[in-house]
């Protein structure tokens, strides 16, 4: 069995993750960091303390009236993107360990677009 790194935990909720095959599990959210446990594997594990968090990085939708997705990027070991049942209070438990202005919104679709023709078309 593995061991949690949180001592007081916060909230626990059903979640995916969509790192290569989606795996489904439980979210758990505490004092110590953001865990991600396999409901059938117990090998099949993410443990981030929130000293590794660099951004946390919501996809929203419909002016924040859906969240599909919210990824966590990390300082070295890269982004790990979740869904959950009810993500607003996912983000609002995660917001009390992580600061404010490191939880940003991700790019649109037009945005995504817009961006990649000030590219291709940029004076150099």
């Amino acid at each position: 069995m593995v061991q949690s790194i949180n001592t007081k935990v916060d909230l626990v909720i059903d979640a995916t993750s969509h790192m290569g095959l989606t795996d489904y599990g439980k979210i758990m959210i505490g004092d110590k960091g953001f865990e991600f446990y396999n409901n059938r594997d117990a090998r099949k594990y993410i443990q981030i303390p929130w000293e590794e968090v660099d951004y946390v990085i919501a996809s929203v939708m419909f002016k924040g009236k859906w969240i599909p997705r919210y990824a966590i990027r990390t300082k070295r070991n890269g982004t790990y993107t979740f869904s959950s049942k009810d993500p607003k209070k996912v983000l609002r438990a995660i917001r009390e360990y992580v600061d404010p202005s490191h939880m940003v919104q991700s790019l649109g679709f037009f945005d995504v677009i817009k961006r990649s023709f000030k590219r291709k078309y940029k004076k150099e």
